[in-house]
């Protein structure tokens, strides 16, 4: 008994040791999600400490919308906690944590040295995601997968961002790293990404919810206009696997070109063709989805002829946000965010836009300043314009299965991937984002296809 109570002790003070943060979002649904996180927290933490530990949100600890970056919020959590704390674990949304097991393996480490803890993931090949990080060797790199939680003693604190951003989980072992002179990402078994439930999961501080949230009955097909960009030169290249692959799951579906062809059939909204950036035909797309020309739906898809996507799984992710607000959804990347940079959605994977958004948009003088500007990052600094926010999902994805670790997509059920390029796309529309047997219920997507992926 009095081993007992000296192990409660030791929690107790280890506890008021540690800040979490959740990396929440500012859209209704993930605060939401976040709010139910903290909650949880800090019932499990009543029963150890009578002084709870701080459990942040952060979307909402400064003004700056780039502290989802991570790197421009440390300044600032090291002057908040940075003489009275060891620890900042940072979690997602769906991560579930057994507080007194992750107290049981921050403990292993020495508080007062620099560590960066974490469940390592690592590129098979240099990808372009990473920018060809490490090309030489890119598995001796390791960063961390968010899912599974991650830790930095408050010693590594006090440094600067960059001004470009990489994907965020990569750019945070990138700066910590420090070209060698700072610490590597270290493992910890017990920060891991299997199911709540898992048999495997008995050991695991922190576990994964659901692969996709289930917010009840999926958006109706009649609800989703979906516009492909394409061009004359990809009539015959692109377009096929368009067809062959998911645009039969689309009720209400366009093709924009810069050539009417009626076998597809495409529509020419009399912008040229541009080699890149594309930032005129989006933004002509965006016009003619709120005039007569097409039928009024509550969301609108954007993606380019590449892209693969699977259609009923973002009909069951939709269900979780109201229309009626102004969301922005995608994969979320961002430039300059330490320096009043902005955020945008990355093209290849899908943009997703309520109507609420589009309109928003279009009400404002935010223009291309070239046809070929690039339409991604233009609607990225309008959105900022006007602070509506860039909303994240992981499940899109603007670069091919295999330009993601594979440690990455085991426990994801993914809505889309982009590119072409040395892969045969049909077959890997069919791998990753085919469901043989769909279910339509609020459960959510059928159990043989969470097993294969």
């Amino acid at each position: 008994m009095c081993a007992y109570f000296f192990f409660l002790n030791l929690v107790c003070a280890y506890l008021r040791e540690i800040v979490f943060v959740i990396q929440s979002q500012s859209n209704s649904f993930h605060v939401s999600r976040a709010e139910r996180q903290r909650a949880d927290l800090l019932q499990q933490t009543q029963s150890l400490t009578q002084t709870p530990p701080p459990v942040l949100l952060l979307h909402s600890l400064t003004d700056n919308e780039g502290d989802w970056s991570i790197l421009p919020v440390l300044p600032y959590l090291s002057l908040l906690f940075g003489k009275n704390s060891s620890w900042l674990v940072f979690l997602e949304e769906e991560t579930n944590v057994k507080v007194t097991k992750l107290l049981q393996a921050l403990r292993k480490f020495d508080r007062r040295k620099e560590w960066f803890l974490g469940k390592p993931l690592h590129d098979e090949e240099s990808t372009i995601i990473h920018h060809y990080a490490f090309a030489e060797n890119p598995s001796i790199f390791k960063y961390p997968d968010f899912s599974a939680a991650w830790a930095l003693s408050i010693p590594l604190l006090d440094r600067s961002g960059p001004n470009l951003y990489l994907p965020c989980l990569t750019l945070v072992a990138l700066y910590i790293w420090e070209n060698g002179q700072g610490p590597r990402l270290t493992a910890v078994p017990e920060l891991c990404t299997e199911p709540e439930h898992s048999p495997t999961a008995q050991h695991c501080a922190t576990t994964l919810s659901s692969p996709a949230p289930l917010c009840g009955e999926p958006v109706k097909k009649e609800d989703i206009f979906v516009a492909v960009k394409t061009c004359k030169k990809f009539h015959t290249e692109r377009v096929p696997v368009v067809k062959k692959t998911w645009e039969r799951e689309a009720f209400l579906l366009e093709y924009y070109s810069d050539h009417t062809d009626p076998s597809i059939p495409t529509i020419d909204l009399g912008v040229p063709n541009t080699e890149r950036g594309h930032c005129g035909k989006t933004f002509a797309i965006l016009e003619r989805y709120v005039s007569d020309a097409v039928p009024k739906t509550r969301w609108l898809l954007v993606v380019d002829d590449d892209t693969l996507i699977s259609l009923p799984r973002l009909q069951m992710l939709l269900s979780c946000y109201d229309p009626s607000e102004p969301v922005c959804l995608g994969e979320r990347y961002g430039y300059g965010l330490g320096q009043g940079g902005y955020s945008y959605i990355t093209g290849g994977g899908g943009m997703v836009f309520s109507r609420a958004a589009v309109v928003r948009l279009l009400a404002s003088d935010c223009k291309c300043y070239r046809d070929d500007a690039p339409d991604d990052m233009v609607l990225g600094m309008c959105l900022n314009a006007l602070g509506l926010p860039v909303t994240h999902s992981s499940l899109f994805h603007q670069a091919r299965p295999d330009d993601y670790s594979r440690d990455f997509l085991a426990h994801q059920v993914p809505i889309s991937f982009h590119k072409h390029w040395n892969i045969d796309p049909v077959a890997v529309f069919n791998r990753w984002l085919k469901d043989e047997s769909r279910s339509t219920s609020p459960r959510g997507l059928n159990k043989s296809t969470k097993e294969e992926l």
